[in-house]
């Protein structure tokens, strides 16, 4: 399937929000209740959900929209020199168990460490999220640990896995 990521247009934010509106949408690990877009959308006017700390591409499988990736910073010391980038992902129901994952986190890694100065990605997943483990194994993120009950996600807390790729050496 071919997968690209592009900058999220207009017409995208209608679509992810169709999608946010129920656990089939989001998928069983990204639904946290009823959301609104209201902020997402304000951000979009003001920087089109591109900024130097971070931003939104759509997944594009086929000129449809897919999903959406998300990366943002994480801090590990001093915010000027102990930071990397931070992935998140939705897929929608009718793009899921064909790849698009793995695609999309392949162009992304590529397109962050060409246009940034990351030294390394990660990307947090719930610990039975078994189809984001195999989509970040197959993009070349390392699994690092367990973070012990990290995310409170209906009615309970959820361990999470914490994996990583680093910046290739030339």
């Amino acid at each position: 399937m071919n997968v690209s990521l592009r900058p999220v247009r207009a017409a995208d934010l209608d679509v992810f929000e169709e999608n946010l509106s129920s656990p089939k949408g989001t998928g069983e690990q990204q639904w946290f209740g009823h959301r609104t877009l209201h902020m997402m959308r304000e951000e979009f006017a003001a920087s089109g959900l591109l900024s130097p700390e971070g931003g939104y591409f759509t997944i594009d499988a086929r000129g449809e929209v897919a999903g959406w990736m998300h990366w943002f910073q994480r801090i590990w010391g001093p915010r000027h020199t102990s930071w990397c980038w931070s992935l998140s992902i939705v897929i929608f129901p009718r793009h899921r168990g064909k790849g698009v994952g793995s695609r999309a986190h392949r162009e992304l890694v590529t397109y962050l460490f060409d246009h940034t100065r990351a030294e390394r990605i990660e990307a947090i997943t719930d610990v039975t999220n078994l189809a984001e483990q195999g989509a970040l194994a197959n993009a070349g993120f390392e699994r690092e640990g367990v973070i012990r009950r990290a995310q409170w996600r209906g009615g309970s807390w959820h361990d999470q896995l914490l994996y990583s790729v680093l910046r290739p050496e030339k």
